[in-house]
């Protein structure tokens, strides 16, 4: 059997012990400390006397006494492993160490903030993708360092996706491709903000972004959001007393409570931008999955709108794991700056990815998996509507999104939500509490993603979070 990775095994030699046992102390320090993990494979007696020069039959004596005790397991014709259960000592059976990553409680209903389903991601199409990749005849291209900002034709056509379908007018210029929006966030962040720079930012809203702009010196602001989405006369109270040198939005589904900005609050704010010199940076981070007759377009698509930078992904679309964002502005020396940082942090793309997603696209199977992928979030919303209203009707105020992986709550009390959080844990229940999302003093919320949840495990967890409330 081939192993992974070389294992050492480290032992200091005494004298009047038999080396044989001093060897086969030496695993059981390793397999207690949890170096060495249930089932990883040991290096043959052969390799194992190499490596610790002593005679092979030592080595073999010492690996019989682990088999003998119960350490270790032979599997013919594959080697020898550590043993999933360690042998009993003092009349106890000995717990394997926990992995590393302080093994985690498993939940059986997890509540995200609107992670897509990865079941119905089109893997075996991204996998076909990949092999036809290989399979070219001028592949080595793919392998060699391209342009920090993307791969020039796939920019192409994410440029040509955004001026389609969201009323966009950009070039591939005025793109770069990232690894994730998050990515996309820090790179704007760092190329747009100086130290003491303020930034306006939803409340309740998105802490990672937050935490991207605070990295670059920049100081928030709070807005706060209502039915409408943000509250334009609390912009114009900050623009009164202080130098804005961006607002960051959601505006098509503001995270987390799903509230679409409306158009009378859309023109004043690109009003506002152009008149005072701030940037909206508009982060769209599920404009895919829409479920009413037309989805509203971005505020980027406004031609008199002089100052953004747009924040899209892929991520939902193709595969949450594959992170491919993106960054969209007219800034040109901005973006020079974004192309200079990019190379310092991560050379470039993913380049072999960007090939295949774009030839997902061109081939239809993007179009084809969105819409079957809006079908299937949309059945499973009105699945989750229908346990809301039979469930929580009556202990929480909530509207049907046309869009989006989340629902949004807000109970009809006061909830002490730090309790209800442990007491949901306790009945294997994981919520994302309001202070994730919260500016100061946590909103009273709950944002209650669905779309990679079961039917069954939308009823016990809205179940359980009823009988709690």
């Amino acid at each position: 059997m081939l192993r992974r990775w070389k294992i050492t095994i480290q032992w200091d030699k005494k004298a009047g012990r038999p080396i044989y046992l001093q060897i086969a102390d030496a695993v059981m320090k390793d397999i207690r400390s949890g170096r060495l993990q249930p089932g990883d494979a040991l290096p043959g007696s052969r390799d194992l006397a190499q490596l610790l020069k002593v005679n092979r039959n030592t080595v073999v004596e010492a690996l019989n006494e682990l088999l003998t005790e119960g350490w270790i397991v032979s599997k013919e014709r594959k080697g020898t492993f550590v043993a999933e259960q360690f042998p009993r000592t003092g009349g106890q059976q000995e717990e394997a160490p926990a992995a590393t990553g302080h093994g985690q409680q498993r939940f059986s209903v997890q509540f995200d903030d609107g992670h897509p389903s990865s079941k119905i991601a089109p893997v075996a199409s991204l996998a076909r993708a990949y092999r036809e990749i290989f399979q070219r005849k001028a592949k080595w291209q793919a392998m060699s360092y391209v342009n920090p900002y993307g791969e020039t034709s796939f920019r192409k056509e994410i440029a040509l996706m955004l001026n389609h379908q969201r009323g966009m007018r950009v070039r591939e210029n005025d793109l770069c491709i990232t690894r994730g929006s998050q990515m996309a966030m820090y790179l704007a962040a760092h190329c747009l903000f100086s130290k003491g720079d303020y930034v306006l930012v939803e409340n309740p809203g998105y802490k990672p972004a937050w935490n991207a702009f605070e990295s670059a010196g920049a100081r928030l602001l709070p807005v706060a959001v209502d039915g409408e989405g943000l509250v334009i006369a609390d912009v114009k109270k900050y623009l009164r007393s202080r130098k804005i040198k961006a607002v960051y939005i959601t505006p098509h589904r503001q995270y987390p409570t799903t509230v679409t900005l409306s158009q009378q609050r859309r023109l004043e704010l690109i009003r506002l931008s152009n008149e005072h010199g701030f940037k909206i940076l508009e982060d769209d981070y599920d404009n895919e999955f829409h479920f009413g007759q037309r989805p509203v377009l971005p505020l980027c698509s406004f031609p008199e709108l002089q100052h953004y930078v747009y924040i899209g992904t892929l991520s939902k679309v193709v595969a949450p794991a594959l992170r491919i964002g993106y960054m969209v502005s007219s800034d040109r020396a901005m973006m020079e700056r974004v192309g200079a940082l990019r190379k310092i942090i991560d050379v470039q793309g993913d380049i072999i990815m960007e090939h295949a997603v774009l030839q997902l696209i061109k081939d239809g199977t993007i179009r084809r998996h969105i819409k079957k992928a809006s079908h299937y979030y949309k059945t499973v919303r009105d699945i989750t509507a229908g346990l809301l209203d039979e469930y929580l009707s009556e202990k929480t105020h909530y509207t049907v999104p046309e869009g989006g992986l989340a629902f949004w709550l807000v109970p009809r009390m006061k909830v002490d939500w730090l309790k209800l959080s442990e007491s949901l844990k306790a009945k294997g229940v994981l919520i994302i509490t309001p202070e994730s999302f919260s500016y100061g003093t946590p909103v009273n919320g709950l944002r209650l993603g669905y779309a990679a949840l079961s039917e069954e495990q939308l009823r016990d967890g809205i179940k359980v979070l009823s009988a709690l409330l």
